[in-house]
């Protein structure tokens, strides 16, 4: 048995598609389905039931994917160890990060890592739901606010100070706010999280701390899909000054209120367990942390 027969295996009874998971691996359909044929003959089972239109894991199948799930997982810790062990950045890195930060901001930086670091394979994971670790199969996450979880380990990345942004098309419409309580009177593109819709802004200044109910015509779970609303002058938003610190130098973005503080919010690279704090993880919390002071300086 070799090792690609086997993750060629696990990617079948993933997918239920020998073309999908021969191209996925860069082998041709041909080739997948003889190596699957190879395998069976060499277990003495049927891994999967094949028709014309559909393709099914047996019983013997999926007990077998149990097993080879593991021991897959087992060879890959043991490469890594190895790596950690020269201080060799290599391998792959599975990384979960949120739309907007993932799309607009770390995707250009992972290229420059990419190039740097030949021998270094990653896999991005983007959107705004929090990753399991299991379920999602991803090393690390990169997210916005406390780990709820103290069994994780978090590196801190960056402290983030939000900020209340237009673009200057809508400015030139509609005017600018001058206090935090105009903006219940204003468009507000809203962000939901789950069930959760991040109406209410937070603010401080001379008299305290404050918060302002906003409202407004446009609601998106996507954080990516309001950064775009707001680019394209369809209203006012809060945001991490990261999200936007492009489009904020470009002038895209004007900010608003700056006289108000909002209350800042923490940006950590979390992993499961420290098994996944390899060299390669390392190097990436190293670059995080460099290339976020260099964008928010």
């Amino acid at each position: 048995m070799n090792i690609q027969d086997l993750t060629l295996f696990v990617r079948t009874a993933q997918t239920c598609n020998i073309t999908a998971s021969a191209l996925q691996l860069e082998m041709s359909p041909a080739a997948a389905s003889a190596a699957l044929k190879r395998l069976e003959k060499q277990l003495g089972v049927q891994l999967f039931i094949r028709s014309t239109r559909k393709l099914r894991i047996t019983a013997e199948g999926e007990r077998y994917l149990l097993h080879c799930t593991e021991a897959l997982a087992a060879l890959e810790k043991g490469k890594a160890s190895l790596n950690e062990m020269q201080g060799k950045i290599a391998g792959e890195i599975r990384l979960s990060a949120s739309s907007d930060l993932g799309r607009n901001i770390v995707l250009p930086w992972l290229d420059e890592v990419m190039d740097a670091y030949p021998e270094l394979s990653i896999q991005l994971n983007v959107g705004d739901n929090l990753a399991d670790f299991y379920h999602d199969k991803v090393d690390m996450a990169l997210r916005y606010g406390e780990p709820d979880d103290s069994s994780l380990v978090a590196f801190l990345i960056a402290k983030i100070d939000r900020v209340v942004c237009a673009s200057p098309a809508y400015l030139a419409k509609y005017g600018e706010p001058m206090h935090p309580h105009e903006l219940s009177q204003r468009n507000c593109l809203l962000y939901r999280f789950g069930e959760r819709v991040y109406d209410t802004w937070p603010f401080a200044d001379s008299t305290g701390k404050y918060n302002v109910k906003v409202a407004g015509n446009r609601l998106s779970n996507d954080a990516d899909v309001v950064h775009r609303w707001v680019v394209a002058g369809k209203g006012i938003t809060m945001k991490s000054r990261l999200d936007m610190a492009v489009d904020l130098r470009l002038g895209n973005v004007v900010e608003l209120l700056s006289d108000f503080n909002s209350s800042p919010i923490n940006l950590w690279l979390i992993c499961p367990n420290r098994t996944q704090v390899t060299p390669a993880m390392l190097m990436l919390r190293d670059m995080l942390r460099s290339k976020c002071e260099a964008a928010l300086s």
